[in-house]
């Protein structure tokens, strides 16, 4: 009994689900009845795409002052705007410039900050891993599909800006839908290359694959005999929980994928994005009993950014409660290179300090890995796995050795969180990179 005395006893409030009508706050949707809002197809046709609804619909609950904040930011940023009714509801409009869903989805000018000098739109060169188009092939036996560009929501950290969102004022973008054709060229190539076992299945995201398309995709995925895993990716569990309740055709499809996917001895799993418990209410525990009710294995990767969820409170509390509704959390990602997102990013260091946090505050399969996806394409590696790591400088160099042998990548954390002295280093071009220089020696390349 004495040793029971040191056990720390966890806050238990990740068992506890919002469950109040507090999309009627918001003026535009007061009359709204909890049958509509829970109605995908009412959550579809009330999707904000424009600031001016933004206007329109908040009334008086937002002021002229921080409306133009979000219309200066739009000219700017390189994704547009579309936000679901479910989680524009449950941002906080008494504080939004604080708020952690306004800052995933509804960027504001005040808060943005010059890119990095090193910034790349398509930091994790997936596009550069592209044997045929819409598939990245980087991992030996793992290749991610793209069969579409659209989502159900844009996220303004988004890591593939450079071709979801639609074009914007500042980035001109080859968006693309569903075309059978081209999926056709990538299940070709699937098929000549017998080392693929594992299949991501993303884009933009699956939820906006119909039905049909989501059998298509599955069965001509599951039919290639050296496949043994699919993973169909998508945010919308996390932000559009409706959509698994109410949408019948699409629940049965996924179900039915997964099915035929365990008769054939091979795995069909999605794979979400939770990044804040404030995304969580008692529709997203609904949605994931429908899921879990049908045997299907849902995992998290969320994504580190500051504001959002760099504490650590926070993310024990958003890992202890996509666990309780039988979520597994897989991966937080340190926040990637692209542009339009440095306000978001964290340091390193920070993402190491969390983890060791984490570790230990539940089971170990239930513990996210934190990792960091290396800029150029060197693939997913842990957040301590680096060869050296300038803190002063915000200079971290690495290796991915069976990934892409004999090369060398480098992170960089956001210049704004480094001392005034590195700074004003980093404002002089010479001596940045004679600071990238000196990690490269010390990290042992040459």
């Amino acid at each position: 009994m004495s040793e029971m005395k040191h056990l720390r006893v966890p806050n238990l409030e990740h068992r506890n689900f919002r469950n109040d009508d507090f999309w009627k706050e918001i003026p535009a949707w007061a009359n709204v009845s909890r049958g509509e809002f829970s109605d995908h197809l009412w959550q579809q046709k009330n999707a904000i795409r424009k600031v001016e609804q933004v206007k329109k619909i908040l009334g008086d609950k937002l002021d002229d002052a921080f409306l133009q904040d979000i219309m200066d930011a739009m000219h700017v940023v390189p994704m547009n705007i579309r936000i679901t009714p479910y989680i524009f509801a449950l941002m906080d409009w008494k504080d939004p410039a604080n708020c952690p869903l306004r800052m995933q989805f509804l960027p504001i000018k005040s808060q943005l900050l010059p890119d990095h000098p090193f910034h790349m739109a398509d930091s994790l060169a997936e596009d550069a891993d592209m044997p045929v188009p819409m598939l990245t092939h980087r991992y030996p036996d793992k290749a991610l599909f793209l069969p579409t560009t659209i989502c159900p929501v844009y996220c303004s950290y988004c890591t593939r800006s450079r071709i979801i969102g639609g074009s914007t004022e500042t980035v001109e973008k080859e968006t693309y839908g569903a075309n059978q054709k081209k999926w056709d060229d990538v299940f070709e190539y699937i098929v000549k290359t017998p080392q693929l076992e594992d299949i991501v299945v993303s884009g933009g995201d699956a939820y906006m694959l119909t039905p049909k398309q989501i059998r298509y995709i599955g069965e001509n995925l599951l039919k290639i005999p050296h496949i043994r895993r699919i993973r169909l990716a998508t945010k919308g569990i996390a932000i559009f929980p409706m959509k698994v309740l109410t949408d019948d055709a699409w629940v049965e499809a996924v179900s039915d994928i997964a099915k035929l996917g365990r008769a054939f001895g091979k795995q069909v799993v999605i794979h979400t994005h939770f990044s804040s418990t404030k995304e969580i209410t008692k529709w997203s525990q609904m949605a994931m009993d429908r899921l879990f009710s049908l045997g299907i294995i849902v995992r998290n990767q969320a994504v580190l950014q500051a504001g959002v969820n760099d504490s650590i409170e926070e993310m024990v509390q958003l890992t202890r409660q996509v666990s309780y509704m039988n979520i597994q959390p897989y991966y937080v990602y340190m926040h990637d290179m692209v542009p339009g997102c440095e306000h978001l990013r964290t340091t390193l260091k920070e993402g190491e300090e969390i983890e060791k946090a984490v570790r230990g505050t539940t089971a170990g399969f239930n513990t996210p890995t934190f990792v960091c996806d290396l800029p150029g394409g060197g693939g997913k590696r842990h957040v301590a796995s680096y060869e050296y790591y300038d803190e002063e400088n915000g200079i971290s160099v690495w290796k991915a050795p069976y990934v892409k042998p004999g090369q060398h990548f480098v992170y960089y954390d956001p210049i704004h969180k480094l001392s005034s002295e590195a700074q004003e280093r980093w404002s002089d071009a010479n001596i940045r990179k004679q600071m990238v220089d000196d990690a490269l020696k010390k990290a042992g390349i040459k």
